[in-house]
């Protein structure tokens, strides 16, 4: 048997197996309770076959700042979580409810008041405003409430306690000196540190009375200057040992380096093992570690070589909340990959709910369940095998329609092979393979080499036509362009980068293929007409700091505010203050956007029974849009 399906056990708590996910953050009624919606989301987690599952966090009190995610305060948030965890024990899975006094520095929800901390350093999100110590009586405040929140969660059943103590928030910004600065108890000596931490710890524990676990989520290594280093993590996690504590769930970064406390499409598999191996060592008590464990083999081995006794799941359970069943029962060809995007992430911390890019049920896991299927059997086109067109047509087929998809070229991904090559992309290479693989399992008809022609659709007369057609680079209209490739040629390996590199544009696929190029290049100059790079990408702060520092670390030479005017032999001609430059070159690489490949909407507008453009087709935008876009055309197909 699988390390990860034998059974477990933290303190008085058995678990059904050593697959945990990992807390990430919720959205809840007004008043701070759960809602209904994510009550569904983690039940179908459970149901998923999670051994144990650990909620967001829970802010125990809001006198010190506005409530993040959820609230468990009063004795009006014992029903709703009630109801969550009673619902994951349906399922077999045991539920840690995680504890917080706060975010501190890290409150992203108003950008007015200061936020408190343990000292006067930056607010994270607000540059401008400055954190106010909190006082030895505001500390107590906040570890009583954590020792009634603890019994507020016994009462609702939960079957663990986890404090959430890392990642910089508020404890954590006590436990380190990059924020603590405190001349009091609560500064100096790392024990000093901790004690904010370690009252929290006793009164939870007091409160418990030994009937349920207590976990602490800690910082391991926050891996930025003046930040923890690692052997002052091993003591930590000793000395929570000495205090009682039942397991420690070692964690690594903050969110001045964000990408390495939550995976990006960028990151390697397994990331942060040597942080939580370097803690197993130090201590007898269970560790639970995290840190891009999507691919089962990587958690396996985690696993079996003991860096870890509980093998984490964040994101990857958005993305497929079934992942463990589907291991377990040897479908692992089924698991739809996350890929990094944090589109999530991105989604809450904008004050939405939880999105999934891969996953258009993530939390509304009962809203948008397709019809049942019915003997009307509807013949759908898909035109196009981007991941617009393959969802749309893996979706009609689950609802029995007689489908067929066309893709012009010689295979399935469409624009997703070009973001997928880069050596630092392989989760898009996976969803590539997923979505084929599930393409073929659902026996599609798929004619490859097919050019979809406007009057030969219209004569075949379906029931719907989804256009996903994707989208065309843009040619700027700069003198000596012909000189020039597209970013795609080098991405898909048609085109080897040059010795010496110049990329006309700094979004999202300019910065990509100037990273990817590099590994070849001796030399890679982005220039790009806006003040900066990424200036227009819409993505979360983990996955743009990333991207960032692959170009700062691989010594990318980036021009902002430059126009390019010519592209010359061996050389391009831009225009900044005011001034006429050049950057010597023997390859120009233009990575300046796209436009919607529509042309076929006009044409069978009004001309066939029912028609839908999605994903770029529609405007070029992220993978999530053409995937949610796909689902709900067929989603909604009476």
């Amino acid at each position: 048997m699988m390390k990860l399906f034998e059974k477990g056990k933290i303190g008085s708590m058995k678990t059904k197996n050593r697959i945990f996910m990992a807390p990430m953050g919720t959205t809840g009624e007004s008043n701070g309770a759960y809602n209904i919606s994510c009550i569904n989301y983690f039940e179908e987690r459970a149901k998923g076959g999670v051994g144990l599952i650990v909620t967001g966090a829970n802010i125990v009190s809001t006198k010190y700042e506005e409530r993040p995610c959820n609230e468990l305060s009063g004795f009006h948030h014992v029903e709703r979580l009630a109801m969550l965890i009673e619902r994951c024990h349906h399922h077999g899975a045991k539920v840690a409810v995680q504890l917080t006094p706060g975010l501190g520095r890290m409150v992203f929800t108003d950008p007015f008041t200061p936020p408190y901390s343990a000292s006067e350093c930056d607010s994270f999100w607000f540059p401008d405003l400055k954190c106010k110590p909190l006082d030895k009586e505001d500390i107590q405040h906040l570890v009583d409430k954590m020792g009634y929140s603890a019994t507020l969660s016994l009462a609702a059943g939960a079957d663990a306690i986890e404090v959430h103590s890392y990642g910089g928030y508020l404890l954590d910004q006590f436990c380190s000196t990059l924020w603590n600065k405190r001349t009091d108890e609560y500064g100096g000596s790392l024990r000093n540190r901790m004690r904010f931490t370690l009252e929290c710890v006793d009164a939870i524990k007091t409160a418990v009375s030994g009937k349920i676990p207590v976990i602490v989520k800690f910082t391991a290594i926050h891996d930025v200057p003046d930040g923890r280093e690692i052997d002052e993590g091993v003591e930590m996690a000793k000395i929570f040992e000495e205090a009682g504590v039942d397991a420690v769930h070692a964690d690594v970064g903050c969110y001045d380096n964000w990408y390495k406390a939550i995976t990006t499409v960028y990151s390697r598999s397994g990331h942060q093992l040597d942080a939580c191996l370097a803690v197993k060592k130090a201590v007898n008590i269970p560790v639970l570690g995290q840190g891009n464990l999507n691919d089962p083999e990587v958690a396996e081995k985690a696993l079996s070589e003991g860096k870890v006794d509980y093998a984490g799941l964040a994101h990857q359970l958005l993305a497929d909340p079934h992942w463990s069943n589907k291991v377990r029962e040897g479908r692992t060809y089924d698991i739809a990959p996350c890929i990094g995007c944090n589109e999530c992430l991105l989604a809450g911390f904008s004050g939405k709910h939880y999105y999934c890019a891969v996953n258009p049920l993530c939390f509304a896991e009962k809203d948008y369940q397709l019809p049942p299927k019915c003997g009307n059997k509807k013949s759908v086109l898909i035109v196009g095998g981007g991941p617009g067109g393959m969802q749309a047509a893996i979706t009609a087929a689950e609802r029995g329609f007689k489908v067929e998809l066309w893709e012009k070229t010689n295979r399935l991904g469409g624009n997703l092979w070009a973001a997928g090559l880069p050596t630092f992309k392989s989760p898009v290479l996976a969803y590539i393979e997923y979505l084929s693989t599930q393409v073929h399992r659902h026996r599609i008809t798929v004619r490859m080499n097919k050019e979809a022609i406007a009057e030969e659709i219209i004569a075949a007369n379906f029931d719907k036509v989804i256009l996903a057609t994707g989208s065309t680079n843009i040619v700027p209209t700069i003198s000596g362009v012909e000189r020039a490739i597209n970013a795609e040629d080098v991405l898909l390996g048609k085109v080897s980068p040059g010795k010496n590199v110049v990329v006309i544009g700094g979004g999202l696929v300019g910065s990509e293929v100037a990273a990817y190029a590099k590994e070849k290049s001796e030399k890679v100059t982005i220039i790009e007409q806006m003040d900066d790079i990424l200036m227009l990408v819409q993505h979360c702060r983990n996955n743009d700091q990333y991207l960032r520092d692959m170009i700062k670390h691989r010594e990318i030479d980036v021009i902002a505010s430059a126009t390019v005017t010519d592209i010359a032999s061996g050389k391009v001609v831009y225009e900044k203050d005011e001034k006429v430059l050049e950057v010597l070159c023997d390859q120009v690489i233009i990575a300046v956007g796209y436009h919607a490949n529509n042309s076929l909407e006009d044409a069978l507008e009004d001309k066939v029974k029912s028609l839908s453009v999605v994903g770029d087709a529609n405007e070029p935008r992220k993978i999530m849009d053409a995937v949610h876009e796909a689902y709900h055309a067929i989603r909604l197909l009476v």
